[in-house]
């Protein structure tokens, strides 16, 4: 078996709410980030939630996920590696990966623990905050690598999430080298801009001396370079990054392909829910490469896909949807 991409990231069943700004003040909240919790944190806040607001939608995700089942949708090949446990939880994480064509270790015996969750709440501004309780997903280790898959690939593509856990850093890091040793590709996405701002060094430590491919957002660029000045950034990114792909909201995107800077220009929409759009981006880009489209085109599918995402309530879209933005890599 050949993969376009094998990806590494956090497996969390992704239960997704629609809350007020309030709701963040009253529960000491951080807005607009990523929060890592503990498991009684977060019975209590589902049990609010669940309550207050109502399950809007679950589905498998993190990050590295929902860009590989976006590549897959799009007609990627793709291989998973993540850690769920033997419980109701990741049943359901496994079975939805599978049914989005996805190929992954988790097939066969698990541990027992708990499955990661996150909770993603949504405003009408349409940020997303989340709030992550890692469980078995923090223990992804090195032997849960599939070095088979991983030869056999394209691109190896690792999520930023996973620094702030020893042992899944530890795991990110043999998979670039093991990628590096099979001449293999290396994308890597930066997640979130708490990563950078919390986790640089640890990010800095899966970088290595360098990756092919970076995904990040203008913040996360920022906040990496040490400067408040994107021109500056994208300089700086020369130095870590062969290729980059830096995403701007409205503004669209840019796209290095190791000689030129594009401007992917935006799509105009009306935005939901802006959890997975930066997923998206990354998977549709992915995708793109290798079938054999230039970095412009594939910051034109990236760019309508993701803008396709944040028009609707959850981080991916629906298996049928990907086919008709097809048309974007013509131009």
């Amino acid at each position: 078996m050949t993969y376009h991409i094998y990806g590494i990231g956090n497996a969390l069943v992704d239960q997704e709410f629609e809350v007020q700004d309030e709701f963040f003040s009253k529960a000491g909240i951080e807005k607009g980030m990523m929060t890592l919790i503990e498991e009684d944190q977060l019975h209590t806040m589902l049990d609010t939630l669940t309550t207050d607001y109502g399950l809007k939608k679950r589905a498998c995700g993190g990050s590295a996920a929902n860009s590989i089942i976006g590549a897959s949708y799009f007609g990627a090949k793709a291989f998973y590696t993540c850690n769920v446990a033997n419980d109701e939880a990741g049943d359901f994480y496994v079975q939805d990966l599978q049914a989005a064509g996805v190929d992954t270790n988790m097939d066969g015996e698990r541990d027992n623990g708990v499955t990661g969750k996150c909770l993603v709440m949504v405003t009408p501004d349409a940020e997303r905050t989340m709030n992550t309780f890692l469980g078995t997903t923090s223990e992804l280790h090195a032997k849960h690598i599939n070095e088979e898959a991983l030869k056999n690939s394209d691109y190896a593509y690792i999520e930023g999430y996973l620094v702030t856990s020893d042992t899944s850093r530890a795991a990110a890091i043999e998979v670039m080298e093991l990628a590096k040793k099979h001449g293999i590709k290396t994308a890597m996405t930066f997640s979130d801009p708490a990563m950078v701002q919390f986790f640089k060094d640890g990010l800095k430590e899966m970088i290595g001396d360098g990756v092919d491919l970076l995904f990040c957002n203008e913040q996360e660029a920022l906040l990496f370079t040490d400067t408040d000045n994107l021109d500056d950034a994208v300089a700086a990114m020369k130095n870590v990054a062969k290729t980059f792909a830096i995403t701007l909201g409205s503004k669209g995107a840019l796209a290095f392909d190791g000689e030129l800077l594009h401007p992917i220009i935006p799509n105009p929409t009306t935005a939901v829910d802006s959890n997975g759009a930066g997923d998206m981006f990354a998977g549709a880009f992915l995708y793109a490469i290798t079938h054999g489209y230039d970095f412009a085109a594939a910051g034109r599918l990236a760019s309508v896909a993701s803008s396709k995402v944040v028009s609707q309530f959850g981080p991916r879209l629906d298996a049928e949807q990907h086919e008709p933005l097809k048309a974007a890599l013509e131009g």
